[in-house]
């Protein structure tokens, strides 16, 4: 969904515009990580939905998806982290991890 298609805030949470991803790329149709273009740093992300998710304590089967780190700047330091979200994959999470694939607030 584009920044366009947004009529009115969702029922719960609240749609992120303005990320940009490194490391990987987006599929924008199967909305999943793939293997970034040559030559291409970082990819702007769609609208994201964040909400909360209330867990019961038990580890999930994270194998389907990334926890992939927001960071306000590029330099990423524990001072920079704002949150992490879940983005779906075909790929181990492993795979994304060693890679530093990471969203960012700002690329300058």
């Amino acid at each position: 969904m584009s920044k366009d298609d947004v009529l009115r805030p969702p029922e719960e949470g609240v749609y992120v515009y303005g990320l940009f991803l490194e490391g990987a790329g987006w599929d924008k149709r199967n909305q999943k990580l793939i293997e970034s273009k040559p030559k291409v740093l970082f990819e702007a992300m769609p609208i994201i939905l964040i909400d909360a998710v209330q867990t019961d304590g038990k580890k999930q089967d994270n194998s389907k998806s990334y926890g992939c780190p927001i960071y306000k700047k590029p330099s990423r330091t524990d001072r920079n982290i704002i949150a992490q979200v879940e983005l779906r994959t075909t790929a181990p999470p492993d795979t994304w991890t060693v890679r530093g694939v990471a969203l960012l607030c700002d690329v300058k």
